[in-house]
């Protein structure tokens, strides 16, 4: 069993930043590929971005790429969101999810699934 604690979420103007955690528990975090997905309201689920359990290897999607960053501490067993250059269309609410069989962007291959924290982006 794998527990997914979400946060970091908050309100931010368009052009801002903001980080978002996942910590987890209940299972050696290492052996996990881990992802971030996002819902908007009246939308349906998407991929955000994923990474391996090295953290060696990392994907997004493109409306994402090159303004945000998922990175990893296992150590501390985080997995981190940084988000830059927000617009109004990245908010929703951002779930982390854990243990596909690899850093993929298909929801059904997630085991595990954190709470959810609200992203509210201003314009």
């Amino acid at each position: 069993q794998v527990q997914l604690v979400e946060s970091g979420g908050g309100l931010v103007q368009a052009g801002g930043s903001l980080r978002l955690s996942c910590a987890a528990s209940g299972r050696t975090f290492s052996s996990y590929a881990m992802g971030w997905f996002r819902q908007a309201p009246g939308k349906e689920r998407e991929f955000v971005a994923a990474i391996s359990w090295s953290g060696g290897s990392t994907y997004y999607a493109d409306s994402v790429k090159g303004r945000f960053t998922i990175s990893r501490d296992n150590a501390k067993n985080t997995v981190y969101l940084q988000m830059n250059s927000l617009k109004p269309e990245d908010t929703a609410v951002y779930y982390c999810a854990a243990d596909p069989p690899y850093a993929v962007p298909t929801d059904w291959e997630y085991d595990y699934w954190g709470q959810g924290t609200q992203v509210t982006v201003s314009s």
